[in-house]
């Protein structure tokens, strides 16, 4: 059964920015996410379970990107929170005490 012409993007520019963003966006804000993870709980297992947790949660920020109407908004998050992971690990990796 083919899809529903009205639900479809038609811009190809939303269509990649969506795309791009689940893919690349949400693959950084996973390990971003997992390292600043690192600094409280022990880092080998906190980078064993993003070989598992990662993956699920990747794959969620996948499909999630999909569900916004603007896929550049998408990015603006994604790109916000990878900001926010990757500086609490930054500004914290020499104060942690892991």
């Amino acid at each position: 059964m083919p899809a529903n012409k009205k639900h479809l993007t038609k811009s190809f520019h939303q269509r990649f920015a969506k795309i791009t963003a689940g893919f690349f966006g949400g693959y950084l804000v996973t390990v971003s996410l997992f390292m600043a993870l690192s600094l409280w709980c022990d880092r080998a297992g906190t980078m064993v379970t993003l070989i598992f947790g990662g993956f699920i949660l990747w794959a969620g920020l996948m499909v999630s990107a999909f569900l916004f109407k603007n896929g550049w908004l998408a990015w603006l998050l994604y790109l916000a929170l990878t900001v926010a992971f990757s500086a609490v690990f930054y500004f914290n990796q020499y104060t942690a005490t892991v």
